[in-house]
């Protein structure tokens, strides 16, 4: 089994923490910004056309150079456009959060989002922007677009930049344009409470070879089915196993999961079938510095029906608790609340992301 290698920098001790009361705002009389005129209190995860996106345009034998801000709205593309043809197309998907002065705002980790695209587009054989043009055009979404930015505590600004083939083609082969867009939304929870999982064992996620250690746009509907049939069962969402022998989980239907047992917090293994998160990234380095033994490893689906805590996480749930999995009829429920490890996790990782807790990591980018 391996482990977490390299030690990070320390973390603000979780004891020192000052927390801020929930949803409670701060002003700043040197800050007179501007909030877009809807509910804030009532915000879930939906879409919420604002202002302006990002585009920029490439053909197959150059690399990106500049993209501009255009008005939020459709786009054109040609029916043999090599996204709708083939799916050859790529998303990502990072957050703004909103300090506690009210007036800046912190993208989290947008470099890892940037190579990440990088590395997909390889597989996809795409040109991609650089982390650079990646990161500016991210920054450049947000500062456009900054008065939709939710006030402290209520929500964050999701970031969702895609890199498609665009061009016109009929034969199987790479599109001869690529678009890379940007479009954001406010957004409030992705889930609302602890989760309620049953394992799938019928169909399968991704497959040894395939795409799913990228964000290919092509991974996400083939778990639509699973997932509709779980919720109309009454559940919250999916977990995988792996499709080669089927006795070891992977990950839900758009987020990786953790599993704990006394100090030990475990991790499926990115082996090219499950996606490298980057919150499941920085959630495993915190879980460091506090003192857990943090295990990257297969995991047999009775560890997991065995195990103390379970907790799963992504951009759009942050971090998230699971109260419990059902496995062949057999139902397991796991502690949740204020005193677990994923309560703990969560709120070093949305202090770091929010600005409440000192950045020690260099994980926060300031949108200026």
């Amino acid at each position: 089994m391996g482990k977490v290698s390299g030690r990070p920098t320390a973390v603000a001790s979780f004891a020192s923490m000052a927390a801020t009361p929930s949803g409670q705002t701060t002003s700043n009389s040197s800050c007179a910004e501007k909030y877009a005129n809807i509910n804030w209190d009532e915000l879930g995860f939906g879409l919420i056309p604002i202002d302006y996106m990002y585009m920029m345009k490439c053909s197959e034998e150059k690399n990106f150079s500049h993209g501009n801000l255009v008005p939020y709205g459709n786009i054109e593309m040609s029916p043999s456009a090599g996204i709708l043809n083939y799916g050859q197309g790529l998303l990502e998907g990072l957050k703004a959060y909103r300090k506690e002065d009210g007036c800046d705002v912190l993208l989290f980790r947008p470099d890892q989002n940037a190579q990440r695209m990088k590395n997909g587009a390889e597989r996809l054989c795409m040109p991609s922007p650089s982390v650079e043009q990646f990161v500016e055009a991210v920054k450049q979404t947000v500062l456009a677009n900054k008065h939709w930015v939710p006030p402290p505590g209520k929500g964050s600004l999701y970031i969702r930049p895609l890199l498609i083939g665009s061009g016109p083609i009929l034969g199987m082969s790479p599109a001869p344009e690529y678009t890379f867009l940007i479009y954001a939304s406010p957004v409030g929870n992705y889930h609302k409470g602890p989760l309620n999982l049953v394992v799938e064992d019928k169909l399968y996620r991704a497959t040894p070879g395939g795409t799913g250690s990228v964000k290919a746009v092509t991974n996400y509907s083939p778990v639509f089915k699973a997932m509709t049939q779980a919720k109309a069962n009454g559940f919250s969402d999916v977990l995988f196993l792996d499709a080669l022998t089927g006795k070891n989980i992977e990950e839900l239907s758009a987020c990786n999961i953790f599993i704990v047992k006394g100090n030990v917090i475990s991790t499926p293994a990115t082996h090219g079938t499950i996606l490298p998160g980057i919150t499941r990234k920085s959630i495993m380095e915190i879980a460091f510095t506090f003192g857990y033994q943090v295990e990257e490893r297969e995991i047999p689906v009775e560890d997991l029906l065995e195990a103390d805590e379970l907790f799963c996480t992504g951009t759009a749930m942050v971090v998230n608790p699971v109260a419990c999995v059902t496995y062949h009829n057999k139902r397991v429920e796991y502690k949740t609340g204020a005193e677990t490890v994923s309560h703990k996790l969560y709120v070093m990782l949305t202090g770091i992301q929010t600005g409440r807790i000192e950045d020690k990591m260099g994980w926060t980018v300031k949108v200026d």
